[in-house]
């Protein structure tokens, strides 16, 4: 007789025979056993590369309560287990550096703890007990999707293993007195032993986005996207911190588009290490302290980094957990966050709830949108509104550095002044010796040109003058030249862009001064030239 379950967290009710509910006990107990059936029966498989059919085929086994050849006994109700794409996540377990026997003790070793559920989801989470793995109930689309989605999260998790995207290490249905179920497994974000003192849910959106008075009351609340803006100006991580979480969230945005996934949320946990931290007692059990721990699996591990190439070796266990540094005003903070469900994609159900919400508000600003806008809202929100980069004190720094150069400045003029003063004199002499040289070897020189009286003033007041100029000195000699008609018996030797006058002579005709006007003198503008009584 064919008849059909109830599928809780996922579906309604199909068929009419009557079972008796399952106890929260016994739907664990039944997942513990499934799992590490559906783990310890692939271990007899051997290994190979993943094929395309991998990620599409399906194991159903059941599992009577007094047991079979094939399956233990065990003393809750008879269930059936399906096990999804098995070698497809076997190779995901095995790309994160989980063993079968961890993956086992870890789900199996210990009851499941329950969680409570902040979101609106009717989703039940299960902890196991060292901290490692989250499971989840999903409904019946949200698994259906995850299993179309894995040939592309292959590729994803191949080229990148370091990410903020869910790790996803199994999905299982298991059917049990006529209640269905469909779990998946997935990597702890925050960790239980240390003391989250703030929880978000963000998605980058403002519509309706604050915690509920029934949420506020709880012991460890999880607050939304306003009640973060209200409380916090901004999480602030050092440059390379900030560049590299922010790199990871936009190549994890770009996956989720590709994949036209959107109404995802980044799961954020803040520790304030100056408040006590363990607060909920005893840290988990030895073998997450001193055994092998899930590769990337940790926030500081997740993000991008030096050296991706190179092969990941698990991070040792401190007291930050894997958390990321950061402040907030004058305290020191440990940051834990991941991307959560990512099993939303922009179907027609959801084009009309957006739609909807369109109408009595603004579109832009309601969580469910087309991929491409949700992702550019969600890295804007989260790159200028929640993580903020440490800036230097430029103001300091260059302070000092104009300080020292001044200084530097000051020092060394002291040591080039009196250098400069004996250049300068060296210079001058050099300069009368070549000039007085000239004037004897030649009696009639070519480049001399007659000047007159009230020329030759001018230039010898422009030379006790420092603020007379050269054009006014050019100027006066173009006239005169206009002007002249016959050759004077005083000459003087007249170089463009001079200024310095040489000392005078008696001409046998006019008694004027012959001014030389020598360019090698002009580098030294404020050399006090003295007159050579001889000439």
């Amino acid at each position: 007789m064919a008849t059909t379950t109830t599928d809780i967290r996922g579906g309604g009710t199909i068929g009419s025979k009557d079972y008796k509910k399952p106890t929260a006990a016994a739907l664990k107990g039944a997942i513990q056993l499934g799992i590490g059936y559906a783990v310890g029966n692939l271990t007899s498989k051997p290994d190979r590369d993943v094929l395309m059919q991998d990620f599409y085929m399906v194991e159903s086994v059941f599992l009577p309560s007094e047991g079979s050849n094939m399956t233990p006994a065990h003393h809750f109700p008879d269930f059936r287990l399906k096990t999804y794409a098995p070698l497809a996540f076997r190779y995901f377990r095995e790309l994160f550096g989980i063993k079968a026997d961890d993956y086992l003790y870890s789900i199996c070793n210990e009851p499941l703890i329950e969680l409570s559920n902040p979101g609106a989801s009717s989703s039940w989470f299960y902890l196991t007990s060292d901290d490692e793995f989250i499971i989840k109930t999903v409904q019946h689309k949200e698994a259906e999707f995850l299993q179309k989605l894995l040939p592309g999260y292959y590729m994803n998790l191949n080229q990148n293993p370091r990410t903020l995207l869910p790790k996803f290490y199994g999905l299982y249905c298991i059917q049990c007195s006529g209640v269905t179920i469909r779990i998946v497994v997935m990597n702890n974000v925050l960790p239980r032993a240390l003391w989250m003192h703030y929880k978000y849910d963000l998605k980058g959106s403002t519509y309706k986005r604050c915690a509920s008075r029934k949420e506020r009351a709880k012991s460890s609340p999880t607050f939304k996207d306003l009640d973060f803006q209200e409380m916090f100006e901004g999480l602030y991580f050092d440059a390379d911190t900030y560049n590299a979480l922010m790199k990871t969230l936009q190549r994890d945005c770009r996956v989720l588009e590709s994949f036209k996934i959107m109404d995802y949320s980044l799961l954020l946990g803040v520790h304030v290490l100056n408040k006590k931290g363990l607060e909920r007692g005893a840290r988990p059990d030895s073998k997450r302290l001193n055994g092998q721990r899930v590769l990337y699996s940790t926030a500081r591990e997740s993000i991008q980094g030096e050296g991706d190439g190179k092969v990941a070796q698990p991070v040792a266990d401190d007291d930050t957990m894997g958390g990321i540094p950061a402040k907030h005003k004058d305290e020191k903070l440990l940051i834990f966050l991941g991307i959560i469900d990512i099993l939303q994609s922009y179907r027609l159900i959801k084009k009309v709830e957006h739609s909807w919400k369109a109408l009595v508000h603004d579109g832009d600003t309601v969580s469910v949108h087309r991929p491409g806008f949700y992702a550019d809202r969600f890295l804007k929100f989260m790159g200028g509104t929640v993580f903020k980069k440490i800036h230097p004190l430029r103001g300091v720094s260059s302070k000092r550095k104009r300080c020292s150069v001044i200084a530097k400045k000051s020092a060394s003029q002291e040591v080039l002044s009196p250098l400069k003063e004996e250049m300068t004199e060296e210079r001058k002499s050099q300069s009368m010796e070549s000039l007085k040289g000239t004037l004897t070897s030649s009696s009639k020189n070519p480049d001399l040109i007659p000047l007159h009286k009230s020329l030759n003033r001018t230039i010898s007041s422009s030379s006790s003058s420092s603020s007379s100029s050269l054009e006014t000195i050019e100027k006066d000699l173009k006239d005169h030249l206009e002007n002249s008609d016959t050759h004077h018996a005083s000459y003087a030797a007249v170089a463009l862009g001079a200024a310095a006058p040489l000392p005078p002579t008696q001409s046998s005709q006019d008694s004027v001064n012959d001014v030389y006007l020598v360019r090698s003198l002009v580098s030294v503008p404020s050399a006090d030239f003295s007159f050579n009584e001889d000439w």
